[in-house]
């Protein structure tokens, strides 16, 4: 990567030269879905990228079919083999991460130097990882009765299907395609209609790296069409979705309906973030805190939006959560400045403003709060604290998913639990002490599938990502990932 460019507004010349494909990508070739096409346009500053292919049901019949007859050979080749694939695969991305960083950021309004350093390069080691775990998985040798031998093998599904949301479009989707397709699936993934462009040119170097054609297609359109076609197909084994707990319980219900087909669901949040008053360096644990709440624009299913601060903290904590949060101001995504780019639409920031709108009227803005337009954009909005609210208010409760965070202060340990679990929720939390005691006892308390202690949103290709209550089931990240994908089975051999 060349940082003498990378990191400066030499990036507008490059996206101005930028010739980009909108079509899907299915068996292997780019494809025009069956409606016509649609203009979609970065939130950055508005300009037109590409014409999007609308596809239809009969484009993911198309796309499944391919799926279903690349499977037998995909699944039958060695883990070895399938292995070499995929770090063929994360070779050529890395090879391409600029332009994939700079469709990333044109097409979402990430800041160029997060998609540069943190997303692109995130995606890549996620590969690679899943890559090298595909010739290192093992079956097992239950006890059995004498005169028997038996083998438990993890096979694959089948074809799998994949929905993706857009607010980490191309991290999240090699979170569901690399193990999918290390454990010798088949994959038939939908981006998000506003995000498709860097998964579209992903699948093309998936083939130019030698993948064979139908083993990774993309679907694109909308989700009320394309999503649903997937859903409901009576040939898709399973489905990855990373999205809202609304259309979780419409995937369900799909599973029932159609095949009863394999779900893996990553929903909705609201994370807190606790605050003792022995937390040893309240300055970083401030800094910490504005980068959970606002970070990515806000635009983070495990954003810890919800900051609980012990009493005797609260004040002093404030004041340096408010200095932290300056670092997360908006600025030209394309400028390779600090700071936070835009929202994914104009239409999300009046949505996000909404709330901004009411925690004013019904409490105070701490600090934040006002719309900023950046290149001919109003998608931009500075990073914002509600305090004076009721715990049980909706600012508490409700996804927000834009650069805004509750304060809240508490007394004691129990009351700063049952704050934190009061929600429909369980995907992430964070809690700051210095005592080893409470930060364990406390993390057994909390309903999460993450807790991080002395730190926000902890994550790592290591390690399960995934929530408990209506934030869904099934993990992302680590080996956990491969029971999303794959099935014992059983071999019973009778000797006698």
């Amino acid at each position: 990567m060349n940082t003498s460019t990378t990191f400066s507004s030499a990036w507008h010349g490059r996206a101005d030269a930028l010739a980009i494909d909108g079509r899907a990508f299915i068996d292997g070739k780019r494809a025009a879905g069956g409606h016509p096409s649609r203009r979609t346009t970065s939130p950055a500053d508005g300009r037109v990228l590409a014409e999007l292919a609308a596809c239809t049901p009969a484009d993911v019949d198309r796309a499944v079919s391919a799926a279903r007859r690349a499977f037998p050979d995909w699944s039958r080749r060695s883990a070895a083999d399938r292995k070499a694939h995929l770090l063929a695969l994360a070779d050529l991305m890395e090879r391409h991460s600029d332009e994939l960083a700079l469709l990333e950021t044109l097409d979402s309004g990430k800041p160029i130097l997060q998609t540069t350093t943190v997303d692109v390069p995130g995606a890549i080691s996620t590969l690679r990882w899943y890559a090298e775990a595909a010739d290192k998985q093992s079956g097992e040798l239950p006890a059995v009765p004498a005169g028997a031998t038996a083998l438990v093998t993890r096979e694959p599904l089948g074809v799998v299907a994949a929905i993706v949301p857009w607010n980490f479009p191309l991290e999240i989707a090699v979170w569901k395609l690399a193990p999918a397709l290390a454990a010798g699936n088949t994959l038939v993934l939908k981006p998000a209609e506003q995000t498709s462009l860097s998964v579209l040119r992903l699948a093309e170097l998936a083939t130019e790296s030698g993948l064979p054609d139908g083993v990774l297609n993309i679907v694109t359109g909308s989700g009320r069409e394309v999503g649903a076609a997937l859903a409901h197909h009576m040939d898709v084994d399973a489905l990855a979705f990373t999205g809202s707990t609304a259309v979780s319980r419409t995937l369900l219900e799909a599973s029932g309906r159609s095949n009863l087909k394999r779900l893996s669901l990553e929903a909705g949040g609201k994370s807190s973030n606790i605050i003792f008053a022995d937390t040893a360096d309240l300055k970083g644990a401030a800094a910490k805190a504005a980068f959970g709440a606002f970070y990515n624009q806000g635009q983070v299913c495990s954003a810890n939006s919800r900051i609980l601060v012990q009493r005797a903290v609260h004040d002093e904590f404030s004041a340096l959560l408010a200095g932290a949060a300056a670092a997360y101001s908006p600025a030209d995504p394309l400028a390779g400045l600090q700071g936070n780019g835009a929202l994914i639409s104009s239409a999300h920031a009046d949505d996000v403003e909404r709330w901004i709108v009411r925690g004013r009227a019904e409490g105070e803005v701490l600090f934040g709060g006002a719309r900023r337009d950046i290149s001919g954009s109003d998608a931009y909005l500075e990073p914002t604290l509600l305090g004076g609210l009721p715990a049980d208010h909706d600012v508490h409760r409700e996804e927000i998913f834009g650069p805004v965070a509750v304060l809240h202060p508490f007394d004691t340990e129990d009351q700063a639990v049952a704050l934190a679990n009061a929600t429909d929720y369980g995907l992430a939390a964070s809690v700051w002490t210095s005592d080893l005691s409470r930060a364990h006892r406390v993390a057994g308390d909390l309903l999460a599938g993450t807790v991080s202690v002395n730190t926000v949103d902890a994550l790592g290709n290591t390690t399960p990502f995934g929530g408990f209550k209506q934030s869904g089931f099934g993990r992302d990240l680590s080996l956990h990932a491969f029971d999303n994908y794959t099935a014992p089975k059983t071999t019973w051999i009778q000797f006698g």
